[in-house]
């Protein structure tokens, strides 16, 4: 295409658009005069609304207010872009916002701001039925007279000349069909004072908002045709319907902490998500997200912003440790972090301390030790022999006497003298001063709610230090997550922290991500495994969930040595053009995954020189972007892809077939790591073998 042809094409088709809507406005205005009843500032907005449905929005105008005696709702215009509830306005003078209040004239008009939001909640309750989530709602009060553009919280305030414009620009979330459906429940939701309502094509007056067979539908039809025609739409549509129990858990009041669980791809972060909108829209203090990897707080503020941008301000996305760090600066506490020097301090104690001691019984790979200090003795804040002695190591199953604790000990005073004598801390130390330091002085401002996201990775450190900010106040702490996508060693029990969540939980058993292929190669995986839960183990890793997706496959590829393995690799991403055939990229939607940081460099080499487009997963923050990820199992927790591609997917399982405890507790761990992995899979799982055992 020419330089400027794409651009050439959408101001085209916006021209054409526009003399459309004029046309419709005039028609509008010999239509609006028909409604006696309505006052003339609601007849402009409506006449200038009308043109709307012109191009596949539904306009329902002077509606009951359900649960009042004789208040209205002026307006609810239903189109691609959501449900907009507005409330008409020709004030003589000029509407003002100022520190978040709203004025006219030098007269407070908060009280019709709260009005609009109480008829907003009205139909945010009634389209939760259809699975419609509150973010796909917007109040809009709307000043004949005026020019305006601006927000006093969620509400957002335009004025009549401005109202297509800002409407038609709002990013899609409704395809046409629900556009119809969601109108003509709300319809029969709001009944009409007068029959005022306006649909796509009624020039010859007011007439059912939609008398096309589209008013009555059953719930399981409503929300199998949203599933169906969302499952390949972008993610602001997919974020926009929820199944009508997640938006119930998104808005459920607890009177303490709480939890969500549920098996993979049960949509815990999305209902997070829309949980933290939801606490957003009723305050305005602030409200934290955090998860334990870095890179996922970017991609989950890039969704929050295209999901409810309207609340982007209040909403906090962090990670734990970049949390602690910033906050420990912010008091003035200076704490020296070097991992590579910390690493480097261990490596010592080890050498000097644990190689020859009884712990070589266990396991003579330092990696194990290193894990047993981060996950147990300092993840769980432990400062003496005696505590650690009796202490259960949740998450660590194979059992050690008394010999090898105080041998695991006297290793990890070693460790501390090295790492303090030169001067430098680590990541639990990072953790373990943002709690003292929290417990001295409380945060300030306070946060209004703390949303914890793949909670089950977090230390029990980490977690009391979440506790200590949020509280035990009425919906202050949420905890998300999911014992067996557990991919680091280690666990802990929400009682050990100190939080009860007795009769405030939830727990979420479909599953919408995965093809049930994919979903049943990944079971397959973990069924014989028990794991770790928050509030106690599972004795079976097989559990009972619903699907609602079945078009997908996993594809097996056993390649005789490594370059038949890497081409087949190479060649099936190249072949995903197939799998788009609008013309979307190919690659957008593609991942290839990694047991360990080790392989990322081979296979972004790989790749490069296919031509293939590579971006590291450390770079991606949710944006489309016409370039395959490359990252590995850890990185890609909380995401998923349409297509997942992971090299010698078994190679990291060949410890399986060992006796000794400490071998199958790897295993356990290493299964769960590509059990994750694999579940990030929507369409397509790629799953690699060599087999030659080729040095790699």
């Amino acid at each position: 295409m020419a330089a400027g042809g794409s651009a050439g094409e959408r101001g085209r088709r916006a021209r054409e658009q526009a003399l459309e809507l004029a046309r419709r406005s005039r028609e509008a205005y010999r239509l609006a005069g028909r409604w006696e009843a309505a006052a003339e500032a609601e007849r402009a907005v409506a006449a200038t609304l009308v043109g709307l449905t012109a191009v596949g929005w539904r306009l329902l105008v002077d509606r009951r207010w359900p649960g009042t005696r004789a208040a209205n709702i002026d307006m609810i215009l239903v189109g691609p872009a959501g449900v907009f509830v507005i409330d008409v306005k020709r004030w003589h003078d000029r509407p003002v916002v100022d520190g978040g209040r709203l004025a006219a004239g030098g007269v407070p008009r908060d009280e019709e701001i709260r009005k609009l939001l109480a008829m907003t909640r009205t139909a945010e309750e009634e389209v939760a039925a259809l699975g419609l989530s509150p973010v796909a709602l917007v109040p809009v009060m709307a000043f004949a007279g005026h020019r305006i553009d601006t927000r006093v919280g969620r509400v957002r305030l335009l004025g009549h000349p401005d109202l297509v414009h800002a409407l038609i620009a709002e990013p899609r979330r409704l395809t046409p069909a629900l556009v119809g459906v969601v109108s003509a429940h709300l319809a029969e939701a709001f009944p009409a004072y007068e029959p005022a309502e306006l649909k796509e094509g009624g020039t010859g007056g007011p007439g059912p908002a939609a008398d096309d067979g589209a008013a009555l539908f059953e719930t399981e039809e409503v929300e199998k045709a949203a599933l169906e025609s969302l499952l390949h739409a972008p993610i602001e549509r997919w974020m926009t319907f929820l199944h009508p129990d997640q938006v119930a858990i998104a808005r459920r009041d607890w009177n303490g902490p709480a939890r969500i669980s549920g098996p993979a791809g049960t949509g815990k972060t999305v209902v997070g998500l829309h949980r933290a909108a939801h606490l957003a829209g009723r305050g305005r203090d602030r409200v934290l997200y955090v998860t334990f990897v870095n890179n996922l707080p970017r991609v989950q503020r890039r969704l929050f912003e295209r999901m409810a941008g309207v609340f982007a301000d209040r909403v906090e996305f962090s990670s734990l440790h970049g949390w602690a760090t910033g906050f420990l600066a912010d008091r003035g506490v200076e704490l020296p972090l070097n991992a590579a020097r910390a690493d480097d301090a261990f490596s010592r104690a080890w050498m000097t301390i644990g190689r020859d001691s009884a712990l070589a019984e266990i396991d003579p790979m330092p990696g194990y030790w290193r894990e047993e200090i981060d996950h147990v003795i300092k993840g769980r804040g432990l400062t003496s022999l005696e505590e650690y002695r009796t202490v259960a190591r949740h998450g660590r199953r194979t059992a050690l006497q008394p010999v090898h604790r105080e041998a695991a000990w006297l290793l990890y005073e070693e460790y501390e003298l090295l790492r303090e004598e030169r001067g430098v801390g680590d990541f639990n130390d990072v953790l373990l001063a943002a709690l003292a330091e929290l417990k001295e002085r409380p945060a300030d401002p306070p946060y209004s709610a703390v949303i914890v996201d793949e909670v089950q990775d977090l230390t029990l450190v980490g977690v009391k230090l979440l506790h200590a900010l949020a509280g035990d106040g009425p919906n202050g702490l949420l905890l998300i997550g999911d014992g067996q996508q557990a991919v680091y060693p280690g666990g802990f029990r929400l009682a050990d922290a100190g939080i009860a969540i007795k009769g405030r939980g939830a727990v979420l058993r479909t599953n919408y991500r995965n093809a049930s292929a994919i979903l049943e190669a990944a079971m397959d995986l973990v069924s014989g495994d028990p794991f770790d839960d928050l509030d106690g183990p599972s004795p079976n890793g097989r559990r009972a969930v619903d699907l609602t997706y079945h078009e997908g496959r996993v594809v097996r590829v056993d390649a005789a040595d490594e370059e038949e393995h890497d081409r087949r690799l190479v060649e099936a991403i190249r072949a995903l053009a197939d799998e788009e055939p609008d013309g979307s990229s190919p690659w957008a939607g593609a991942v290839v995954l990694c047991p360990s940081r080790r392989e990322i460099g081979r296979y972004d080499r790989l790749l490069t020189r296919a031509g293939i487009p590579v971006l590291r997963l450390e770079g991606y923050d949710g944006r489309p972007v016409d370039a395959v990820k490359l990252g590995t199992y850890r990185r890609a927790k909380g995401l998923e892809f349409k297509y997942v591609f992971l090299p010698h997917h078994d190679a990291a399982l060949a410890d399986a077939a060992d006796a000794d405890a400490a071998a199958r507790e790897r295993a356990e761990l290493a299964r769960r790591q590509l059990f994750v992995a694999m579940t990030r899979a929507r369409d397509l799982l790629w799953l690699g073998s060599t087999r030659a055992n080729t040095p790699r």
